[in-house]
């Protein structure tokens, strides 16, 4: 089969399947089907056009690239977000991807964002018009701390749904079901801190958790970061948090900053930098 066959054509329901199956044995083995399959059937409701673009050679899925879609409501503004949340295409067919990424971006009225770029991607992303997010990061200990008087850290659900309003409470509905998101609060005197994590694996370990996505009173969550990490090492078996200045709005006093943070890019003619989070992306949704 030559590269005059091959065909770019849009992820449909009827692909998932397949899609995942491709994925489970050319991408990630260690990430089940089903697992796949949950990237391509987010939680959240949204009228998504496709769940990305596939490459096709007699008749045979040779190259994939999934989105994820979301509406959200930005600044007053409700805007459509395409995730890029995971590349394959075999080596064969490598000359093709480029047909995959335009096909993507092609899509009118989109803020289009990639939060896990390889290597190569990242410079390519950056000739297609993708900027690098401010990713300074601080690996900090989790440390078992005692109770601290009056805070109270909780994730049992009815009790992070009990506090939550607006935003962060369409964030969790949308999100309590995602296989990748775990859901903290932190309560005090009426006020609270909303915190969306994620485990992660450096050096092949999976003891590291990373904030996505921080709502209420940020001020309230840095003053019980003690009995947050100790929630998280206790709790949820995280033993570092890969905390980032932007989207906690500081640093944990504890740790050590990264030197070289792990690339995240987005691309938008009218969104800034700071109001870009990790919500409704395969971070929420698939573990690796």
């Amino acid at each position: 089969m030559d590269r005059e066959r091959t065909i770019v054509r849009p992820i449909t329901n009827e692909d998932a399947n397949t899609v995942s199956e491709f994925l489970h044995n050319h991408l990630n083995p260690k990430v089940g089907r089903a697992a796949w399959g949950a990237l391509l059937a987010p939680p959240w409701s949204v009228q998504a056009p496709n769940h990305g673009f596939q490459l096709v050679a007699g008749g045979i899925v040779v190259g994939a690239y999934v989105a994820v879609y979301s509406e959200r409501e930005v600044d007053g503004e409700l805007r459509r977000f395409c995730n890029l949340a995971a590349f394959c295409v075999l080596e064969d067919y490598r000359a093709d991807s480029l047909r995959l990424i335009r096909t993507i971006l092609a899509q009118q009225g989109y803020e289009f964002t990639d939060f896990s770029p390889s290597g190569n991607v990242v410079a390519l992303n950056e000739r297609l018009g993708f900027a690098l997010l401010d990713t300074a990061t601080r690996l900090a200990p989790n440390l078992p701390r005692l109770p601290r008087r009056g805070v109270t850290v909780s994730d049992d659900p009815r009790r992070v749904a009990g506090v939550l309003t607006g935003q962060d409470a369409r964030a969790y509905q949308d999100h309590k079901d995602a296989p990748a998101a775990r859901h903290i609060v932190v309560i005090s005197q009426g006020e609270y801190g909303y915190l969306v994590v994620r485990k992660d694996r450096r050096k092949r370990l999976p003891f590291f958790a990373s904030p996505l996505y921080v709502g209420g009173s940020r001020e309230l969550l840095r003053s019980a970061w003690p009995q947050v990490g100790s929630h998280l090492l206790l709790r949820h078996a995280a033993l570092a948090t890969l905390g980032e200045r932007r989207v906690l709005g500081f640093l944990p006093a504890l740790g050590v900053d990264l030197g070289s943070p792990r690339a995240k890019m987005f691309r938008s003619q009218v969104m800034p930098a700071g109001a870009i989070d990790y919500l409704y992306s395969e971070l929420t949704l698939l573990e690796w």
